[in-house]
């Protein structure tokens, strides 16, 4: 057995569990799943079948279904059990709980109610896809999951695009080409990385500028739990002094909102960041 049976204080216990491999799961987190008074999961089965797996007895404990459809009714018995003193363990399907997965409001509720809130991390699958992208991990920025329609899955885009730093997102198989083809229309020509089926069997990992992913992904389709991560905007800087050249002229001829309007266009940077600037220089003028 990898697990033993350890006293548990009252609180609520996050419990990370494999994105793929079962045997990524951590000690701690056999040790919790143990020995927790009460057990909820996003999907009761999966959770039960890990602990089949890894040999962590229920001991006639039930494990409670809690995830974003379960309503305040399964956010409350949790929450009656914290405070009746127990320790309380929630996993969600795959990777942490939270993290693009249920949790949140049990977190939050738990937290104000004055209870103790403690993880037992783990794999998840934005961070695993970030060591492998090839692409850079000084700083990155984690969207989520997107939306799903076109229009609203660009216009989110278009506000993640200055961020200065590796984007990563989580998709689906059945939507993954047309997000490619939406992420390359609004960020160009930038180096990208698709991996999926991260430690599995079939593990994939594709880097490649996001034109050239859509374009393969647009001819086949794939399976599997996808990231996607791309690169922050390569473009070269504008030089503060051609910015402020660019502004005067305009503003000969234009009034400030206009005026801003057109040279950041011209130099495509972001509206809010050219119409302070030439505010100032109206001023000064």
């Amino acid at each position: 057995m990898n697990h033993q049976k350890v006293r548990l204080s009252a609180g609520l216990y996050f419990v990370a569990t494999p994105i793929g491999t079962a045997r990524d799961i951590t000690l701690r987190a056999l040790d919790v799943l143990a020995s927790a008074d009460v057990i909820a999961a996003e999907d009761t089965r999966s959770l039960r079948r890990l602990m089949e797996i890894h040999g962590v007895p229920l001991e006639g404990r039930r494990v409670f279904a809690y995830h974003d459809h379960s309503g305040e009714n399964a956010r409350a018995k949790l929450l009656a059990a914290l405070a009746e003193g127990k320790s309380v363990a929630y996993a969600s399907e795959a990777g942490m709980p939270l993290i693009a997965d249920p949790g949140y409001e049990l977190s939050k509720a738990a937290a104000e109610a004055g209870h103790t809130v403690t993880c037992a991390p783990g794999a998840t699958a934005g961070i695993t896809a970030l060591t492998l992208a090839g692409l850079p991990t000084d700083a990155f920025f984690f969207g989520g999951f997107l939306p799903n329609a076109t229009v609203a899955r660009c216009k989110r885009l278009e506000e993640l695009k200055e961020i200065p730093a590796t984007l990563i997102f989580y998709e689906s198989p059945k939507r993954v080409a047309a997000s490619l083809a939406d992420m390359a229309t609004v960020l160009g020509d930038r180096q990208a990385a698709m991996c999926r089926e991260l430690t599995k069997k079939f593990e994939e990992v594709r880097r490649d500028t996001l034109p050239e992913l859509a374009a393969q992904l647009a001819e086949a389709s794939v399976k599997g739990e996808i990231v996607i991560l791309i690169d922050r905007n390569r473009a070269e800087a504008v030089n503060e002094s051609d910015l402020e050249s660019d502004l005067r002229a305009a503003l000969k001829n234009n009034r400030v909102k206009d005026a801003a309007d057109i040279v950041a266009k011209l130099h495509d940077l972001p509206r809010r960041k050219v119409y302070q600037l030439a505010l100032n220089l109206a001023k000064e003028d």
